[in-house]
């Protein structure tokens, strides 16, 4: 078998990670694993192994013509069988197939957020479902969505996984109080909710004001991102709320937290939290995506619905108050998210799926 991985940018987010852990993860098992950037390169790069077949095309526009043939030669080369086309990507994948007919389509779909789909999207892309040869999502909610609503029927749940490798590459060194630390790693993106993760520092600093908060992920420079540090101008939390960006030391900034969040309105099943697990950190996030059927609130973490502001700061103060209480919430977690989450499990049913296609 012959897959390739094609996402548009290697940037550090959760659809970018899993398009890097599929091409790693397959080329310990099949014939051929490659990977395609189609229009950035990015801080994931690093992680992509030598077994992997690696391209970056340089796409400069939507439909950029001379592109779409680098990557029907590369195919055609290589006898690619199937371009698993991780979100957007679809599109440069549906092209390919248009010049290259014997290319097969997966379309992996990320997007932890339907409603946010424009018209004009969604029509886009029940047309270009047509090509797909099968569909995989991150939740049951996208699993019934493109049932009913796209033009393909191989439609399959895969959980995300990912691992922490072992590295000694440190780079980022966390501000505020050691020990006392409560890290999000999530892009700025609304979905995110990082105005509500503000609105429960303001709290926090009330009643533990040596505690700070650390926002990794990547500033996209946009309005949310500006209003972001406004707010935290505003609010006066500049001693205790800290936005570092992007970053690839992942491993050494979850060594340097206490607790870990996620804020979200919306979400598949973020890497994120995922990798909070294999770190073994307390988990407190919002009830959202496929978190709830991974979780048992008060066992392996806590959880609060979407914008519960009193719960969530009544929980995070139960964590900032009981050291015992981390440490068994983190194990547990951990013990979770290991036996579930794995690449090999993972793998081994993706295949079996790709089989029967």
């Amino acid at each position: 078998m012959r897959i390739v991985q094609i996402i548009d940018s290697l940037e550090i987010g959760g659809a970018e990670k899993m398009a890097v852990n599929f091409a790693n993860g397959l080329s310990k098992r099949i014939e051929f694993s490659g990977l395609v950037a189609t229009r950035e390169e990015g801080n994931l790069k690093s992680e992509v192994i030598d077994n992997v077949s690696y391209i970056f095309l340089k796409r400069k526009r939507t439909i950029d013509i001379p592109a779409v043939f680098r990557l029907s030669n590369y195919c055609k080369k290589n006898k690619v069988d199937y371009l698993q086309a991780h979100s957007s990507s679809y599109f440069t994948a549906l092209l390919v197939k248009l010049v290259y007919p014997r290319i097969k389509i997966i379309w992996h779909d990320h997007n932890g957020l339907i409603e946010s789909i424009s018209t004009k999207e969604s029509f886009a892309l029940k047309i270009a479902s047509f090509f797909f040869k099968g569909i995989i999502v991150v939740n049951y909610q996208l699993k019934a969505w493109a049932e009913k609503e796209l033009n393909c029927k191989n439609v399959i749940y895969l959980p995300n996984f990912t691992s922490i490798e072992d590295s000694t590459y440190e780079e980022t060194v966390l501000k505020g109080a050691s020990g006392k630390r409560i890290l999000c790693l999530a892009n700025l993106r609304e979905q995110k909710n990082h105005f509500f993760l503000l609105e429960v520092a303001k709290k926090l600093m009330v009643s533990a004001p040596d505690w700070s908060f650390h926002l990794v992920g990547k500033d996209f420079g946009d309005d949310y991102s500006r209003k972001i540090r406004n707010l935290i101008k505003q609010g006066d939390l500049e001693n205790h709320v800290f936005v570092y960006g992007s970053k690839k030391d992942i491993k050494n900034i979850l060594n340097q937290i206490d607790i870990a969040i996620l804020t979200s309105k919306s979400e598949g099943l973020p890497v994120a939290f995922i990798e909070y697990g294999l770190s073994k950190k307390p988990v407190l996030t919002t009830k959202v995506g496929e978190i709830p059927l991974i979780i048992k609130d008060g066992i392996d973490g806590f959880m609060v619905d979407v914008n519960d502001l009193d719960l969530f700061c009544q929980k995070l103060s139960k964590l900032v108050l009981d050291e015992e209480l981390r440490s068994k919430l983190g194990n547990s977690f951990y013990e979770t998210i290991s036996k579930n989450h794995t690449e090999k499990g993972v793998i081994t049913q993706y295949l079996n799926w790709v089989l029967s296609l």
